[in-house]
């Protein structure tokens, strides 16, 4: 099997977006590659259909999210207490367990099939780790992994999570993917167990800093990472 089929990827800016209304967008391209995929076991070798690589960016309005091996225990506010904080919560049927997505935090999608670049999930996430890690770099900021744990630490002291990741696949076809915080309201987590680990820190560029970074920047940087790591072509 030809595992280069194809990089071409098509890039897509959703902007500021409703968690739900994101991952039935996901769902549709997701669904679309499945269907591909299953059209081509009845079509000879040399006559296959090509599944499309995306990569959707976006922000979403304050959300809680828990993955489908979360622990519900983890979100420590009520409903009345997500009413006043201006955020909705979701249980999704992504990997991993509860996390929090808001304005200022970019939410990176990619909707891969694996079979156009390697069949491995565990080097999918590391892949993915490696182009935040990458994008941190230039401004200071070491980004680090832990082992046994998914996401982007900076391990100075005590450890903190500054990039989370929890994905979905299917037949090697991926949704979901990464949140890493920039400017991010940091507070919303304390209304959580951040992907149920109690003795660990939560932060973000900005806290780590002091000041605002450019999330068209920040954008740019991760989305050219994210292109050289896999080897895409970028369709914008």
């Amino acid at each position: 099997m030809n595992t280069r089929r194809t990089a071409e990827t098509q890039v897509i800016d959703l902007g500021l977006i409703d968690y739900t209304a994101a991952w039935n967008y996901q769902t549709e391209l997701f669904n679309g590659n499945l269907a591909i995929k299953k059209a081509n076991r009845d079509r000879p070798e040399d006559d296959q259909l090509l599944t499309k690589n995306y990569l959707l960016f976006c922000e979403h309005p304050p959300v809680i999210t828990l993955g489908k091996s979360g622990d519900e225990s983890n979100l420590l506010a009520n409903e009345q207490q997500l009413k006043e904080l201006g955020a909705s919560f979701v249980a999704t049927n992504r990997g991993g367990d509860i996390t929090f997505h808001g304005p200022g935090q970019w939410v990176v999608y990619p909707i891969f099939d694996l079979e156009n670049f390697f069949t491995d999930i565990s080097r999918y996430m590391r892949s993915l780790e490696e182009a935040v890690i990458r994008t941190l770099e230039p401004y200071g900021i070491r980004g680090s992994r832990i082992e046994g744990l998914t996401g982007v630490w900076i391990t100075e002291g005590n450890p903190r999570k500054i990039c989370a990741l929890g994905v979905k696949s299917s037949r090697w076809v991926t949704m979901h993917g990464l949140a890493l915080n920039v400017n991010v309201d940091l507070h919303f987590f304390d209304y959580i167990v951040p992907c149920g680990i109690k003795d660990k820190e939560v932060t973000s560029m900005m806290k780590e800093k002091g000041h605002e970074f450019s999330m068209t920047e920040i954008k740019q940087q991760l989305k050219a990472n994210i292109a050289s790591i896999f080897q895409l072509k970028l369709i914008e």
